[in-house]
Parts: structure tokens; C-alpha cells; sequence
């Protein structure tokens, strides 16, 4: 009976520690854009490598996903969240980086989406998601 109850809490910590040692430990709901709609199709989830964001996310102390697409697209998940009612606050688009401020309610996360030579890496970052 010792022996199982171990086992089961082994089990549930190696589930909840799993995540933190994944590459796409950033994502609350794999799959998901911000928790909002699935990833399209064109776009790769990936998360920042720094140990610093990892510890950052863990610790619920922010909240960053990444996505990788083909060709110059700063603006590629911006109908994800405005058809979730986020509002777009700001709006900079330079030669090579996009910046936006969404907002939607009291919620503000910040979209931002770099050129890296043949692709455009997009990263949304804000507050935890509420639990």
C-alpha cells in the first residue's frame, strides 16, 4: 500500500515537472495560441532557451509564448487575439520589428515580431494566466 501511494505521488511529480523540462515549457494549453485558438497550421510554437524565462514562467512570475513563420509576417496572429476581443493599443511597424500593445479589459500583453533572416518570430508575453 506504502508502495503505491509512492509511486502514485512519483508519478503526479514526474507529470508536473515534465512541462519544465520540455522545449515548449512556455505553453499553459499546448496547441493553443495564448490559450485562445489552436496554432495555425503555418506557425511553429517554440519557447525563448533562456534558463531565466524558463525560471521567470515557472514561477508564474510572467507568461511568453514564441512562434516561428515563414517570411516576412509581423502581423500572422494578430486575428487570434482580436477576435478574442483583444484591442490593439498600439501599433509600430519598423523595416525589420513589429510592436503592439493589446489590451482587453484590464488585461494587457504585449505582441512583438522580429525579422530573422527568412522568417518572422513572433512573441506574445504578459501577466500569468489567471488559475
Amino acid at each position: 500500500m506504502v508502495a503505491a501511494a509512492l509511486l502514485l505521488l512519483a508519478l503526479i511529480f514526474w507529470q508536473s515537472e515534465r512541462r519544465w523540462l520540455g522545449d515548449l515549457y512556455c505553453f499553459d494549453q499546448p496547441g493553443q495560441v495564448w490559450g485562445l485558438a489552436s496554432i495555425p497550421a503555418d506557425l511553429q510554437p517554440e519557447c525563448p532557451a533562456s534558463a531565466s524565462y524558463r525560471q521567470e514562467v515557472r514561477e508564474r512570475l510572467g507568461r511568453v509564448e514564441q512562434f516561428r513563420v515563414s517570411g516576412w509576417q509581423p502581423k500572422a496572429l494578430l486575428p487570434v487575439f482580436t477576435e478574442a476581443g483583444y484591442i490593439p493599443q498600439t501599433d509600430d511597424l519598423l523595416s525589420n520589428d513589429y510592436s503592439a500593445f493589446l489590451a482587453r479589459g484590464a488585461e494587457r500583453i504585449q505582441y512583438s515580431a522580429v525579422r530573422q533572416g527568412p522568417e518572422t518570430l513572433i512573441t506574445v508575453s504578459g501577466p500569468p494566466a489567471p488559475r
